[in-house]
C-alpha cells in the first residue's frame, strides 16, 4: 500500500529514481542524460562547483520544475500524473529558509501543515519543534530569529509532514555546530511507515559534512554525473581528491545555473 492507502503500482519503490534527465535553458544544455536511483533510508551527497547544474538538479528532483526530457519518480509515484501526491513525499531544505517573518514560528508550521492535511497537527507542531531544539520559541515571530534559528525551523517545516525523501540544498548555511550535529540527528533512525528509514539527497561544498552524511556520494560537473560511490570507509582526504581530480579541469568554463 502507498502514504495515502491506496494501492500502488510498485509496492516496493525507491525513495527515488531519475532516468535520463536533461535541461536546456534556450540554446545552453545545462543537464545531460542524469540518471540515478536512490532507495528508502539510503542517503546521497552530490558535490561539484558553481555552475555545475546542482541546483537546476535539485528543482527538477523536488518536482519545483520540469525537466526538458527524461523522469522522475518520488516514492513510486509519477509527479507528471499526481503532482500534489508526489509533493507530499517530499521535504525540502535549502539555504534559504522560505518563512514568513511576520508569522510566529507556530503559525508558520500550522500554514505549510494545512498545506499537507497533516493529522493531529498542533501536536505534531510540538514534536518537530522539539526535535530542532526550539520548543521555547515556537511563539515567537520568525522574524526575531537568527538566519541559524529560521534554518532550525525550516527543517522543522520539512519533516512535518513526514516525508519518504527529504532534499536538501546547503542546508548547512548559517547554521552553529550544534545544528550542523542536529542535521545528522534528523536524517538518522527509521522514519518512514515501513521502518526502512527516511531518504535523503544533500547538495553541499562541505565535503567533510557530506560525508559524515551520507552513505553514497556523488559529483556533478558541466551537467553530468562524473563519479558515484558508496562512502562508507571513505578518508576525507580522498574525497578531496576525487573532487579535485573530477573538476579542476572543468574550471573556469563557468557560467549558467548552478
Amino acid at each position: 500500500m502507498n502514504r495515502t492507502g491506496m494501492p500502488s503500482v510498485d509496492e516496493t519503490p525507491c525513495a527515488l529514481k531519475a532516468t535520463g534527465i536533461t535541461k536546456r535553458f534556450g540554446h545552453r544544455l545545462v543537464l545531460k542524460g542524469i540518471s540515478l536511483a536512490l532507495n528508502r533510508g539510503e542517503r546521497m551527497a552530490i558535490f561539484g562547483p558553481n555552475g555545475a547544474g546542482k541546483t537546476t538538479l535539485m528543482r527538477i528532483l523536488s518536482t519545483v520544475a520540469a525537466p526538458t526530457s527524461g523522469k522522475v519518480v518520488v516514492d513510486g509515484v509519477d509527479p507528471r500524473e499526481e503532482p500534489l501526491e508526489a509533493r507530499r513525499r517530499i521535504g525540502v531544505v535549502s539555504h534559504h529558509p522560505y518563512l514568513y517573518d511576520d508569522l510566529t514560528a507556530r503559525e508558520n508550521l500550522r500554514f505549510f501543515g494545512r498545506m499537507y492535511d497533516v493529522p493531529n497537527l498542533e501536536e505534531r507542531i510540538d514534536e518537530v519543534g522539539r526535535l530542532v531544539g526550539l520548543s521555547a520559541r515556537l511563539d515567537d515571530r520568525v522574524g526575531t530569529f537568527s538566519h541559524g534559528m529560521q534554518q532550525r525551523i525550516a527543517m522543522a517545516r520539512a519533516l512535518l509532514h513526514d516525508p519518504a525523501l527529504l532534499m536538501m540544498d546547503e542546508p548547512e548555511a548559517g547554521l552553529d555546530q550544534d545544528a550542523l550535529g542536529l542535521l545528522g540527528e534528523l536524517l538518522g533512525g527509521p522514519r518512514t511507515e515501513d521502518g526502512a528509514g527516511r531518504a535523503a539527497i544533500i547538495v553541499t561544498h562541505h565535503l567533510d559534512l557530506g560525508l559524515a552524511l551520507s552513505d553514497r556520494i556523488a559529483i556533478l560537473a558541466e551537467g553530468r554525473l562524473v563519479f558515484e560511490s558508496g562512502s562508507a570507509g571513505m578518508d576525507p582526504a580522498v574525497i578531496r581528491a576525487l573532487y579535485s581530480r573530477h573538476t579542476t579541469t572543468r574550471a573556469g568554463k563557468g557560467g549558467g545555473p548552478r
